[in-house]
């Protein structure tokens, strides 16, 4: 006689969906034990806690910090420079990385110097930006334009090349000129994959935030972190880390909201 197959289990299955419960169970439990991971080494002082404070003097300095109105101010400024880069880096890349998609002459035109700068790292551009926009908000902003702006083009580009042929033939079968069929076919067909790559970009500018906020400030999240580098405040530096933490993932979890809404079917 013949022995059932048992089911194996969905959970390491490649591509295998999981309830949205098991998902979010999951997601808690690797925070449960990063702090577990944070605590061992720190409240058993595995780790000198000049480098590594306990949770709960953090958690205090940040209840304390997000008491203040001025730290409110420094997540302000922070929060003004990340929007103005990225916004800068979309405005202008989008519209490029389209043209590059779209026609071999942008891509010709475009896309080599993109594939150059992209490898110059941001940092070693802020002498040069002290020059052009001096030391100030213009400089913040344009040093987190510079780390957007490059990788922002080529990937819109890539997605621009990704749209079907079939559509853009369906259109001009239908009448419509070549402008008229970038207008309502192709950037109709990116936008759902461009809003997952404008939160992808996000990100980075977040993670440029602590850099553009060396080129001589005295305000800004950034600029709480180097000054608390500067006398060992640990909990200060975890204190800023988690908090521009927070503020990437509330931004992340606005665009993917907005994406939902706007594109359901995808």
């Amino acid at each position: 006689m013949a022995t059932p197959l048992r089911k194996k289990p969905h959970t390491f299955q490649i591509f295998k969906e999981i309830s949205p419960r098991a998902f979010a169970w999951t997601s808690a439990s690797s925070f449960v034990l990063l702090l577990g991971v944070w605590s061992l080494l720190s409240y058993m002082e595995l780790v000198n806690p000049v480098f590594l404070p306990k949770p709960h003097d953090v958690l205090i300095k940040l209840v304390l910090n997000l008491g203040s109105p001025a730290y409110w101010e420094h997540i302000g400024i922070s929060v003004f420079r990340v929007t103005g880069g990225f916004l800068l880096a979309c405005v202008v890349a989008i519209p490029l990385g389209i043209f590059a998609g779209t026609f071999k002459f942008g891509e010709a035109f475009v896309e080599p110097p993109m594939e150059f700068i992209r490898y110059m790292p941001a940092v070693a551009f802020i002498p040069l930006i002290m020059v052009w926009a001096g030391i100030g908000e213009w400089a913040k902003i344009l040093l987190i334009f510079i780390g957007c702006f490059f990788q922002l083009v080529l990937m819109v580009a890539d997605l621009t090349r990704r749209v079907s042929h079939d559509l853009l033939h369906a259109s001009f079968t239908l009448g419509a000129s070549r402008w008229k069929a970038i207008e309502t076919v192709l950037i109709p067909a990116i936008q759902p994959q461009l809003m997952n790559t404008m939160r992808l970009i996000l990100g980075w500018a977040w993670t440029y935030l602590v850099v553009a906020e060396l080129v001589a400030v005295s305000s800004g999240l950034g600029f709480q972190i180097m000054k608390a580098q500067r006398f060992l405040n640990t909990d200060e530096i975890f204190v800023g880390i988690i908090v521009i933490g927070l503020l990437g993932l509330i931004s992340d979890r606005i665009f993917a909201f907005l994406n939902k809404r706007l594109f359901p079917w995808v």
